[in-house]
């Protein structure tokens, strides 16, 4: 048994050396290859590869040069970049924003006879404003459509007040140009808006229709031109208030000083006052049925339209005759329709809310006070029209 299996080995490793042998005699590696084949099997040989030019810069690489610009000296300095300031701790980021005032003026420069001298440039101005020169920064004429109040008394005290009343509205509601807004006011003891504003001409006669019986006898004005004032002082640009009253104040809650302050602290609005009642009271005085304190009553109700319509750089007229009637709305529709517009910059920029005096004043080109001739060559007296003054704005506002 033993002998079998030696014999069984050895056979096993005779065949193991044979095969061996098979395969190396079979491999192409072992086979030397000829001078042909050699050759043909040596790759071609290649050109050198450009360089770079010196500009190029970079590196080279195996398939060529790499061309990088070269960075200017200069350009590779960092960038020198100021230093940001930090508040001290506990101080928080905030913005500063400036307001500038501007003061806008209307300015009139009518003659003795009311008519409006144009032609004049922005160096014949003069603005003073308590009494130290301003600058002026914008000024041109201007012609435009007016927004107006009409603010007419309507009380039941004596129908030849109402009787010139209506006389003077239905005059001044013919002046009105397509594009004019208008808005009726009526008062008694209350204000009351007959037709907002609009620019429908047959509206406003419409509403002055509506005015023949009066129904209480107690004149309010304080209270009524105040709650026009206040309505109109949001609307921007200019406004005009067409007062048409007797003057007289009966039983308003405001007094004459807060009225007084209301018209000083608005802006951009002209009273122009039309008394009514002056051929009555002329006729009841002539025959001693006025008596001494109506007399005084409607010289300072005359005095009260006086002040409103200086103040606001408007005028007041006192009509005796319904004749008057045309002459005095044409006047006003020429001043407000034909006026300089000024505007400049305070010197005073304290926002503290006081009263600003001004005065307009017309000067030559040398400085002196200018001189207005008619076309005959004849002096002509001249007075410039505009508000009085204005209040400052307060810092809170």
């Amino acid at each position: 048994m033993r002998q079998l299996l030696q014999d069984c080995l050895k056979t096993s490793f005779l065949l193991l050396i044979l095969t061996a042998g098979a395969i190396a005699q079979s491999s192409p590696s072992s086979s030397k290859p000829n001078s042909s084949t050699s050759q043909s099997q040596t790759p071609p040989s290649q050109s050198k590869p450009a360089e770079a030019p010196a500009e190029a810069g970079g590196p080279q690489g195996d398939i060529g040069p790499i061309a990088v610009p070269k960075k200017n000296p200069e350009e590779s300095k960092p960038v020198e970049r100021p230093e940001k300031v930090k508040n001290p701790e506990g101080l928080e980021n905030f913005s500063l924003r400036v307001n500038v005032p501007l003061v806008n003026l209307d300015v009139s420069v009518l003659t003795k006879d009311g008519q409006f001298i144009p032609g004049l440039k922005k160096d014949n101005f003069r603005i003073l404003e308590d009494g130290v020169p301003q600058p002026i920064t914008n000024f041109n004429q201007s012609q435009a459509p007016i927004t107006a109040t009409l603010l007419v008394e309507f009380a039941n005290t004596n129908y030849n007040f109402v009787y010139d009343m209506l006389n003077a509205a239905y005059t001044f509601t013919q002046g009105l140009k397509p594009e004019d807004w208008i808005a009726v006011v009526s008062y008694d003891m209350k204000p009351q808006i007959i037709v907002d504003f609009t620019r429908d001409k047959r509206a406003v006669v419409g509403a002055l229709n509506t005015l023949r019986i009066p129904g209480f006898s107690e004149t309010n004005l304080f209270d009524a031109l105040y709650d026009s004032l206040d309505r109109m002082d949001g609307i921007e640009g200019r406004k005009y208030v067409i007062l048409i009253s007797s003057g007289r104040d009966t039983f308003s809650k405001l007094t004459l000083d807060k009225i007084m302050n209301k018209i000083k602290a608005t802006n951009n609005i002209a009273i122009y006052a039309v008394g009514t009642g002056q051929a009555a009271r002329e006729y009841y005085d002539a025959r001693g049925a006025l008596g001494p304190i109506s007399r005084l009553d409607y010289l300072q109700a005359d005095n009260q339209l006086k002040t409103f319509a200086q103040m606001t750089g408007g005028k007041a007229y006192f009509p005796r005759f319904q004749g008057e009637m045309p002459e005095i709305f044409g006047d006003i529709a020429q001043t407000i329709r034909n006026q300089y517009t000024i505007a400049y910059h305070p010197t005073n920029t304290k926002q503290d809310g006081t009263y600003r005096k001004l005065k307009i004043e017309l000067v030559g080109p040398d400085g002196s006070p200018l001189r207005v001739q008619n076309e005959k060559g004849k002096p002509l007296k001249f007075q410039v029209i505009t508000r009085e003054g204005y209040k400052a704005k307060q810092v809170v506002e």
